[in-house]
């Protein structure tokens, strides 16, 4: 089941959900909206004759910094990898979605291939969705493989690792 603000907004009093920083205006009737942040990695597809997911490819993207208030400018065809200002921490028993904006979306800015144009801005929403009991293996653990549990800013690829641990 999604859970309604009502429910968000004691969860996160509760400790249970954690979301730094909240505001509380972000909250929704069933979701929290989260803001991009400054931070990007822009990608330079013609560093490397084709990407191969078997090895590091440092030089695939570039992090970029975004000033305060100055815009970031995606151009059409162009991708970026881009991160929120909210970072998010659940118990083992909840799971989060992040969806995009509708009124984004209806501009053709999809959050799931791109980023958006000005840092801080609400890019989209996170909603919370009870499971049916504590994941017997959460995210992070390390018999799954987790690579970017706890990340700070967008991260570029780890796939790469999969190969070295034989998967």
């Amino acid at each position: 089941m999604v859970l309604s603000d009502a429910t968000i907004a004691r969860l996160l009093a509760k400790g249970r959900i954690e979301i730094d920083p909240y505001d509380e205006a972000l909250l929704q009737p069933s979701s929290v909206d989260v803001r991009v942040d400054r931070l990007f990695r822009v990608f330079h597809n013609n560093r490397y004759p084709f990407i191969d997911v078997k090895v590091e490819q440092a030089e695939l993207t570039e992090l970029v910094e975004v000033e305060e208030e100055h815009p970031f400018v995606l151009h059409p065809g162009e991708f970026v990898l881009g991160s929120t200002l909210e970072r998010i921490r659940l118990p083992d028993d909840l799971v989060a979605r992040l969806e995009g904006k509708s009124s984004l979306g209806r501009l053709g800015l999809l959050i799931h291939s791109t980023a958006g144009f000005i840092p801080g801005m609400k890019i989209g929403q996170i909603s919370f969705m009870q499971m049916t009991e504590p994941a017997a293996t959460p995210y992070g653990s390390d018999s799954i493989g987790s690579k970017y549990k706890g990340q700070r800013g967008p991260t570029a690829s780890r796939y790469w690792q999969n190969f070295e641990r034989g998967e």
